[in-house]
C-alpha cells in the first residue's frame, strides 16, 4: 500500500526532477517507508512506499523490469503468489517477493486482458517503454483513488487530489458536486469532484495514455453481472458457498509480512471478519489477534457492549478509544483536511481514531467490514424493493415481519416504502427541508438522481449495483482509503473480493431478506461463530459518531457557515432549526474551504 505520483509534459519536455518530488512529498504519510523517482523523456513517477511485502529494497518503487517497463504501483494484488506460479511456468523469473514484480510480468504476458486475472485493490500506472504508452488502471470498486488533471502544458495524476493542487491546479469550487453533496446528500456519484478540474479514473476501468500523440481512452475491464448459475441454489448450498469464500477472501487479505488486525464495530459485518480472522491467524501466528473499536460517548448509538461480546468469544486482544468532544473540536480541521473533501457526517471521525490507535500499536494492515450492507441488502431502505418484488399475497407477511425484525415501526416501514419508490415527492420534501436556500443553488442539484434511485428500486440486482458502483459504497471506500493512509495504515476488505461480491448479489432474495432480517446468509454463517445477541440482532450502528454532543454548540457552527464566500449567496433564511446533518454538511463546506483556500471563481 502506497502513494503514486506522476506528470506528462504535454509539450514533450524532460520533467524537473523538483516538481515531481513535490507532489511525492505531498503523500509521504502514505508511504513513509521510502521514497523513489523515475525521469525519461515528458514522463515523471514518483512513489511512497508503505512496506507490507518484502519488506526488503529490492521492492522499492518504481519497479524497473527488464529496462523496458516501470511501475508505480498503490494497493494488493491477494492472488500474486497463485499468478506468479502460473507465470513462472511460462518461463518467466523474478527478482523480488512482491506483488508488484508479478503485475508487471502479468501485464507483458496478457496485455491490458491481465486485470480481470487479479483479485485485490489497485491503482497503477505502468510505463510500456516500447510502445511509449502509459498504462494505469483501478480496482473492480474503486477501493483505491486514482485522481487526474488537465493543467494546459502538463497532465497530472496522483493518489491524492492535494499532488494536483501542488502541481499548479487552482483551487475553484465544482458547484454541481456541492449542490448534490449539500442537498441530496450524495458524494462520489460522478466522475469529477469538489475541485473543478479534478477527474478520477473509474473504478472497473484502465486508461491508456500516448506520450506521443497525447490521446488518452479509457476502457472498461469488469462489469458486475448477475450470475444465473446461483438463482435456483438452496439455502444449504448458498450458505455453504458463502462460508467457504469468505474464508478464501479473509485467507488472501492476511498475506503479509507485517502486523495485521481489523476494525470491530459490533455490528454483523465486522463481527463476523473479526471472528473468522482471528480462527486463521491463529493457525500461523502467536499471541492473540488485535481488533480496535472506537466507542461513542452517546449511550444511544454505543455499540461497544456487543463487540465485547465478540471479543470475548474469540479472545481477542480488544483495543477501546472513545473520541471525547474536546478531541472531535481539536481534530475538526485536521480530518477535513485528511478527506480533502466534504463528508457526510462526523462518523468518519470514529474511523479516524480507530486508524490511529493501530498505527500506534504496529498495525500496519486493517481488515474491515465494509460492503457487507451493500452486497447483502444491510440498509432498511432496501425493504420496499424486497416487498414490492414479492408475489402479491406474500406482500403483507414481508411488511409485518420486516416490521417486527428491524429497527423501524410499521409506519416508518410505510413512509419508507412511499419515499423511496417516489422521486416527485422525494424531491419535494428535500425541496422544502432546503427552502433556506435560495433557487439559484436548488436548481443546480441533480434530482434525476432520485428518478434513477426509484427505478433501480423494481430489480434488487440493479438496486444494489447501483449503490456499489455510484451512489453509496464509493464514498465510504474514499473515507477508508484517507483515514487508514493518513496513518500509514493498509485496510482491507474481505467483503469486496468481487467473488463474494458476485455470489452475495446473484443470490435469491430470501437469502438476502428472509422473514424481515436482512443480511440473512450471513445471519447464517455468524450464528455458527457467535452467541445470538450478535448474529441476531436488530439495531446496527457501525462507528456512529455521538452527533447530539459534538454538535451541541450550534451558535459556534452557524458562526462558521455565515462566513463561508461560498455559501453566502445561497443562504435566504435563518439557520436555526435545520437538522444536525444538514448543519454539519454546511459546516465542513465552510472549514474546507478555508483549509483549501477554495474560491467560485
Amino acid at each position: 500500500m502506497c502513494g503514486i505520483s506522476g506528470i506528462v509534459s504535454k509539450s514533450n519536455q524532460v520533467i524537473n526532477r523538483s516538481d515531481i518530488v513535490s507532489i511525492t512529498d505531498v503523500i509521504a504519510h502514505r508511504g513513509p517507508d521510502a521514497s523513489g523517482y523515475f525521469i525519461e523523456d515528458n514522463l515523471a513517477l514518483g512513489h511512497r512506499r508503505l512496506s507490507i511485502i518484502d519488506l526488503s529494497e529490492n521492492a522499492h518503487q518504481p519497479l524497473i523490469y527488464d529496462n523496458d517497463y516501470v511501475l508505480v504501483f498503490n494497493g494488493e494484488i491477494y492472488n500474486y503468489i497463485e499468478i506468479k506460479k502460473e507465470l513462472v511456468d511460462k518461463g518467466y523469473s523474478f527478482k523480488t517477493h512482491t506483488d508488484s514484480e508479478v503485475l508487471i510480468a502479468a501485464y507483458i504476458e496478457w496485455g491490458f486482458d491481465c486485470l480481470p486475472r487479479f483479485n485485490g485493490m489497485w491503482s497503477f500506472a505502468l510505463y510500456d517503454k516500447k510502445k511509449n504508452l502509459l498504462f494505469c488502471s483501478r480496482d473492480r470498486f474503486g477501493i483505491k483513488p486514482f485522481y487526474f488533471a488537465d493543467l494546459g502544458n502538463k497532465w497530472v495524476f496522483g493518489s491524492e487530489i492535494s499532488q494536483l493542487l501542488t502541481a499548479g491546479l487552482k483551487p475553484k469550487a465544482n458547484m454541481q458536486v456541492l449542490a448534490d453533496y449539500l442537498i441530496l446528500g450524495m458524494e462520489e456519484h460522478r466522475d469529477d469532484c469538489f475541485f473543478q478540474g479534478v477527474n478520477k479514473l473509474k473504478a472497473s476501468h484502465y486508461l491508456v495514455y500516448d506520450l506521443h500523440s497525447h490521446q488518452i481512452t479509457t476502457h472498461r475491464y469488469y462489469d458486475l453481472k448477475d450470475n444465473i448459475d446461483y438463482h435456483n441454489i438452496t439455502e444449504k448450498d448458498a450458505l455453504d458457498a458463502f462460508i467457504e469464500m469468505f474464508s478464501s477472501s479473509i485467507n488472501l487479505r492476511l498475506r503479509s509480512d507485517v502486523k495485521v488486525g481489523t476494525c470491530l464495530s459490533g455490528g454483523l459485518d465486522s463481527s463476523y471478519v473479526a471472528s473468522i480472522a482471528s480462527e486463521l491467524y491463529h493457525k500461523s501466528n502467536e499471541g492473540k489477534f488485535t481488533a480496535i473499536t472506537a466507542q461513542s460517548s452517546d449511550i444511544n448509538n454505543d455499540e461497544t457492549a456487543f463487540a465485547e461480546i465478540v471479543s470475548k468469544t474469540k479472545g481477542l486482544d480488544w483495543k477501546v478509544v472513545t473520541p471525547s468532544n474536546e478531541d472531535f473540536i481539536n481534530g475538526l480541521k485536521e480530518v477535513i483536511k485528511v478527506q480533502e473533501e466534504p463528508f457526510g457526517s462526523p462518523s468518519i471521525f470514529m474511523q479516524y481514531y480507530v486508524m490511529q490507535e493501530a498505527a500506534r500499536l504496529g498495525c500496519k494492515v486493517m481488515l474491515d467490514g465494509q460492503g457487507g450492507d451493500e452486497t447483502l441488502f444491510g440498509y432498511e431502505r432496501y425493504y420496499p424493493a424486497y416487498i414490492s418484488g414479492l408475489p402479491t399475497f406474500d406482500k403483507l407477511p414481508a411488511f409485518i415481519n420486516s416490521g417486527n425484525n428491524s429497527r423501524l415501526t410499521k409506519k416508518q416501514l410505510l413512509q419508507y416504502m412511499f419515499y423511496f419508490s417516489n422521486p416527485k415527492i422525494r424531491e419535494s420534501v428535500t425541496r422544502k427541508r432546503f427552502s433556506f436556500l435560495n433557487k439559484d443553488l436548488l436548481s443546480i442539484a441533480d434530482f434525476g438522481t432520485y428518478k434513477t434511485n426509484a427505478d433501480a428500486y423494481r430489480n434488487p440486482f440493479q438496486l444494489q449495483k447501483l449503490e456499489i458502483t455510484q451512489t453509496q459504497l464509493p464514498h465510504l471506500l474514499k473515507y477508508e482509503d484517507r483515514n487508514s493512509m493518513h496513518h500509514a495504515v493498509e485496510a482491507r476488505l474481505p467483503f469486496l473480493d468481487y467473488r463474494l461480491v458476485e455470489l452475495s448479489l446473484s443470490l435469491p432474495i430470501q437469502f438476502k431478506i428472509n422473514k424481515g432480517w436482512t443480511k440473512y446468509i450471513l445471519r447464517k454463517a455468524v450464528e455458527k461463530e457467535l452467541p445470538k445477541e450478535i448474529s441476531w440482532r436488530k439495531n446496527k450502528f457501525g462507528f456512529e459518531a455521538p452527533e447530539n454532543i459534538w454538535l451541541a454548540d450550534k451558535e459556534s457552527f452557524y458562526k462558521e457557515i455565515k462566513s463561508s464566500a461560498i455559501l453566502a449567496p445561497y443562504l435566504n433564511k435563518d439557520l436555526k432549526g435545520i437538522n444536525n446533518r444538514t448543519l454539519w454538511r454546511l459546516f465542513n463546506i465552510a472549514i474546507w474551504e478555508k483549509t483549501y483556500n477554495v474560491g467560485t471563481n
